[in-house]
């Protein structure tokens, strides 16, 4: 297997507050890594850093086998990153904010949106604004958005927070799947 995320002494301060301490990691491909921990204590921010939204203050970091500090473009356009909060247009459509995030990355790929829209249960809310959906399913949307351009590596951060149980086993069980197809998931929660 190879690695897909390594990290030596990656460490984030704000000001005198150090969010992520010397964190050492080494997940491979196809891995589901979950990042547990309370709130406040550095799940996002190291998600941010490892998807490059976020520099580190220090340390060293390979996704992907590219260098987080010199590759960071390149590194993006291989990965999903699912927010905590809902980050979607709530004023387009369901199908308008797929078509809108597969075009950041040059994916106008119709018979791939239709299916992921089918294989998270969204179909029927196509033309439904996303502002309109509930927690669950615009959970699923995100999902979704962020996986417009088959990434190899999807960040989830909590990514099952404030939805029901069914709901849940369902991400679940498409998590597992996406893993078992050699998808790596980094996923945080409390």
């Amino acid at each position: 297997m190879s690695i897909t995320i390594e990290t030596h002494n990656l460490t984030r301060r704000f000001g005198d507050l150090v969010a992520v301490d010397q964190l050492d990691l080494a997940i491979n491909s196809g891995e589901i890594f979950g990042l547990l921990g309370p709130n406040a204590a550095g799940k996002s921010t190291t998600i941010r850093l490892l998807a490059g939204i976020l520099r580190p203050d220090s340390g060293e970091a390979s996704i992907l086998g590219l260098n987080l500090f010199t590759q960071t473009e390149l590194i993006k356009q291989r990965i999903g990153y699912v927010a905590q909060q809902f980050a979607l247009y709530h004023d387009l459509t369901v199908y308008e904010n797929i078509t809108f995030y597969g075009g950041l990355y040059g994916v106008n790929d119709k018979p791939r949106f239709h299916e992921l829209l089918e294989l998270y249960d969204l179909t029927q809310f196509k033309n439904k604004n996303a502002g309109l959906l509930s927690g669950g399913y615009k959970r699923r949307l995100a999902i979704v958005c962020a996986t417009t351009h088959d990434p190899e590596l999807i960040f989830l951060d909590e990514p099952t927070a404030g939805i029901d149980p069914v709901t849940r086993k369902e991400l679940w069980d498409l998590f597992y799947s996406l893993a078992a197809n050699g998808k790596t998931l980094f996923v945080t929660t409390h």
